[in-house]
């Protein structure tokens, strides 16, 4: 028996063609779920598609372009999902980056960007999904938030405000969802290695350092007490636990995946 047992199951992920995203696919392929994960990326998504299909030459992968700020095309995401292996039983929420910008200088157009961004990535996959998810056993939504939910930083102040406006969404959510037998649940990162910070890596000042010293440094400025950027692919354990029935009796909560930033009991 798999680990995660998910096998049979069906299994969403939005934002999928890379990082967290692509780490739950692999995760839950190998936990024996069809899955369908998208992307507005169309080459990064083919190409995330080609490397999946090498690696799992079994697997039942639906990769499909989708822009999930746009709620038609994350209806047809859904009822391919549909027609290709049935009512899905977990959503994953993966898409969205930060924005760094403090309150003086975040223009109005800014804060409509971010907060859209935030909110609706998961509003239209959660009412385009809901009804598929109602229909199955075990049924889970997990969203990937930030530690900035909680803690905020000054000079990510939308980004913060957003993510703590989703932390209670997810809240929310979970307790309208629970007489459905939808559990509900986020995570919340704090600084993983992703495609954001090996750009900002590019632009670094410091020549001399490569990724591993210029990210120990980074843990250290920023006094993560592990020392260490996380891993994508340790956010998506934490969030595979949520969307299986191991985590049956958990709902409209999160999990601290941050290396020890938290400064929140």
């Amino acid at each position: 028996m798999s680990l995660y047992p998910l096998q049979g199951s069906t299994a969403i992920v939005t934002g999928g063609s890379s990082g967290i995203g692509l780490a739950c696919v692999e995760l839950l392929l190998e936990a024996g779920a069809a899955v369908a994960f998208c992307g507005r990326n169309e080459q990064r998504l083919r190409n995330a598609d080609r490397q999946l299909r090498e690696r799992f030459p079994k697997a039942r992968l639906l990769a499909q372009p989708c822009d999930v700020l746009d709620a038609a095309s994350v209806k047809s995401f859904a009822a391919a999902s549909l027609e290709a292996f049935g009512p899905a039983q977990v959503l994953i929420n993966n898409a969205g980056q930060g924005r760094v910008s403090t309150f003086a200088d975040t223009t109005d157009e800014a804060w409509s960007e971010e907060l859209n961004l935030k909110f609706f990535s998961v509003i239209y996959p959660v009412r385009a999904f809901l009804p598929q998810l109602e229909r199955c056993a075990n049924a889970a939504i997990v969203c990937v938030n930030s530690l900035l939910a909680s803690q905020p930083e000054p000079h990510m102040v939308a980004t913060s405000a957003a993510r703590a406006g989703l932390k209670n969404l997810v809240r929310s959510m979970a307790f309208e969802f629970a007489p459905k037998q939808v559990r509900v649940n986020g995570i919340l990162i704090g600084l993983v290695e992703s495609g954001q910070w090996r750009r900002r890596f590019e632009a670094r000042a410091e020549r001399e350092l490569d990724w591993a010293q210029w990210t120990a440094r980074l843990a250290v400025n920023k006094q993560i007490p592990l020392a260490r950027l996380g891993l994508p692919i340790e956010a998506a354990q934490a969030i595979l636990f949520l969307a299986s029935p191991l985590s049956a009796y958990t709902t409209g909560s999160h999990i601290d995946v941050s290396g020890g930033l938290s400064r929140h009991a």
